[in-house]
């Protein structure tokens, strides 16, 4: 099936969960949640069962605009079928967030951390896919003024960016037995490893120069 089609349909089923959900959900509806699984944020009904469905159709329009805007476009058509799928999952991820809110505000209680992290280990997992595939590009990738100027530093920091996003994922699935701290097995790596990879890029940069 065309993976434009998968993404517009997810979509709009999130639409339609939300207009067959309106009588069963408060008028309040949780929104957000601590890092003990504690709602600690509310919103009016209209706006938690149509936002992010909502939301979910301007990114979805957004990410699939970006290889038909971008100067280097030549370069995303040889990662293509990788961006696809990314895209793809990064809507099924919202789909899922959304349906366990609407369960939850139906009634059904569980763990929203525990829940959560297996969605986000497979989204950090695709990230590091994407990675590895991807080309030089202005929207797509680690893209630092030394990444972007050399096909080189490009490829060699999105190799390594490919394996330690993967460590992240790891790192989300090993958090379900530590819900409590689930937040910092996932941002503490996430930042580190980001801003590696900015200061690996300059040096690259600079080696290869030499």
């Amino acid at each position: 099936m065309n993976k434009k089609v998968i993404i517009f349909s997810v979509v709009i089923i999130t639409f339609l969960m939300g207009v067959f959900s309106y009588s069963l959900v408060p008028d309040r509806m949780a929104s957000h949640w601590n890092e003990y699984g504690i709602v600690d944020g509310y919103v009016s009904k209209c706006f938690g069962l149509f936002f992010f469905p909502f939301l979910m159709l301007v990114i979805s329009l957004f990410l699939l605009f970006i290889p038909k805007i971008d100067p280097l476009k030549k370069n995303i058509e040889k990662f293509r079928e990788e961006y696809d799928l990314f895209v793809v999952w990064f809507t099924v991820f919202f789909f899922y967030i959304y349906a366990l809110t609407l369960l939850w505000n139906m009634g059904v209680t569980f763990n929203m951390t525990f829940v959560l992290m297996p969605a986000f280990a497979a989204l950090f997992y695709f990230v590091g896919v994407l990675l590895e595939k991807a080309k030089r590009n202005y929207f797509i990738g680690i893209r630092t003024p030394w990444t972007l100027a050399s096909d080189e530093v490009w490829n060699k920091t999105h190799k390594l960016g490919a394996k330690l996003y993967k460590i992240v994922a790891l790192s989300a699935v090993v958090s379900m037995f530590f819900t409590q701290f689930s937040l910092y097995f996932i941002f503490i790596p996430l930042i580190v490893f980001s801003l590696y990879l900015v200061f690996y890029s300059y040096f690259e940069f600079k080696r290869t120069e030499k």
